[in-house]
């Protein structure tokens, strides 16, 4: 009996236990790394995968693009994906740094909670996305593609504007980039900001005293489950819950419920590789439609229940 294969493609020096374990889980049988990859090496290395096994055989091996840069994998993601000849494909799952599958949680979770207290989702909302790393990023354009107004902004003077915008414009998304390093700058971002997304490294609060200063916030999420919490006020667990803090009330979306809805989302798309009725392609906003989906399906488990 043939063996399902994941391979694990990475320009990093290792591979993620996380990603491992999830993928073990999710049924594979072997899980293969090849680390420190260049780009110019996937297609090479797919065509391998695709023609040692019939055609229309893409349920049984699966490509898995890591590492710790969004640029790279998305050149690798693409390069995949132009890898593919005819019948011979396999699937192809990119999820950099746990950064589609955690930026897809987050905004399908806000979506969700707004619409739910608010009735009005992202759409026509101010955003304001605290951190530019690879959560940030893809976070700030998943938000902006649901028709919200983002501001992604900048906490340290290294963060790289150019960088950052230039993986905006692959995705056809207008993002803006503000200076948000100092407690001015913040107070002013913060101002007319509807709903803040922190995605900041871990055990960093970027937001405490200049929460008296948003006057129009209806929403947090908060990435951060090292304490303290990046936005103070949240708890690990809200989902929805009401807060009071420095004379300010909003919505609270806390990192185990982001967690939760993120592991959801990888295990189910490493499934999905297994089990589709086609060869899965998944980037982050298939995630996001992912995440959306297992949303829905327990939105309307509880519909039953009632």
């Amino acid at each position: 009996m043939s063996k399902k294969i994941l391979y694990f493609l990475t320009p990093s020096d290792n591979i993620s236990p996380f990603d491992v374990t999830i993928a073990a889980d999710a049924g594979f049988d072997l899980v293969v790394p090849f680390t420190k990859l260049e780009p110019k090496q996937v297609a090479g290395m797919v065509q391998d995968a695709i023609f040692c096994r019939p055609p229309n055989r893409f349920n049984d091996t699966g490509i898995f693009i890591g590492g710790r840069d969004v640029h790279l994998a998305t050149d690798m993601f693409q390069n995949a994906k132009g890898a593919m000849v005819g019948p011979f494909k396999v699937g192809v799952f990119a999820d950099p740094n746990g950064a589609y599958t955690t930026s897809a949680s987050i905004v399908a979770l806000t979506e969700q909670v707004l619409r739910e207290k608010t009735t009005q989702g992202l759409s026509g909302r101010k955003v304001s996305v605290f951190g530019s790393g690879p959560v940030g990023l893809c976070t700030a354009i998943l938000a902006a593609k649901q028709g919200a107004k983002v501001k992604l902004c900048q906490l340290v003077a290294d963060d790289d504007s150019r960088s950052a915008l230039r993986f905006c414009e692959r995705y056809e998304t207008e993002v803006e980039w503000v200076s948000a390093q100092t407690n001015d700058e913040k107070n002013q971002v913060i101002q007319d900001t509807e709903v803040v997304i922190s995605a900041v490294r871990a055990g960093v609060r970027i937001l405490e005293s200049s929460l008296s200063h948003a006057k129009k916030l209806v929403l947090v999420a908060d990435t951060n489950a090292v304490p303290p919490s990046g936005v103070a006020g949240v708890g690990l667990n809200d989902l929805g819950a009401e807060v009071e803090y420095s004379g300010t009330r909003f919505l609270s979306i806390g990192p185990m419920a982001i967690g939760n809805l993120k592991y959801k989302t990888q295990f189910g798309l490493y499934e999905q590789i297994q089990t589709g009725a086609k060869a899965a392609l998944i980037d982050f906003p298939d995630a996001y439609a992912f995440a959306l989906s297992v949303l829905e399906k327990q939105a309307a488990a509880k519909e039953k229940l009632i």
